[in-house]
C-alpha cells in the first residue's frame, strides 16, 4: 500500500442486480490493480470498497456510474477515505 493511497465506499443504486454488474466491477477492478470488494445488497443495490491510487480510483468511478450493458445506474453514494490496507486483492463478497 503506497501511503497516498485512498479509499472509495460506493453505492450504486438502480438497475444493477442480474446485469453482471459484480463481474463488470470485478474485472474493471483487477485491470486497475486495486484491492477489495464488491457485492450485491438485500435491497436490491450494489456496494462497492475499492482501494487504490486516486487516479485509479476515480477511473473505476465513471464506470461505477455507466455500469455494464444492460444495467441502468440511477445513483452512485461516493465516501472517500483514507486507505487501511486491508484488502490482499479484489474479491466479490456475499450479499448483505
Amino acid at each position: 500500500m503506497n501511503r497516498e493511497d485512498k479509499r472509495l465506499h460506493a453505492v450504486i443504486q438502480g438497475r444493477v442486480q442480474g446485469v453482471g454488474f459484480r463481474a463488470f466491477v470485478l474485472d474493471q477492478a483487477l485491470r486497475l490493480d486495486l484491492t477489495g470488494w464488491v457485492r450485491n445488497t438485500w435491497n436490491g443495490e450494489v456496494e462497492v470498497v475499492a482501494e487504490g491510487p486516486q487516479a485509479a480510483l476515480e477511473y473505476l468511478l465513471e464506470k461505477l456510474r455507466t455500469g455494464p450493458r444492460g444495467s441502468f445506474v440511477s445513483r452512485v453514494n461516493v465516501d472517500w477515505e483514507p486507505a487501511s490496507g486491508e484488502f490482499d486483492s479484489f474479491e466479490v463478497a456475499h450479499t448483505r
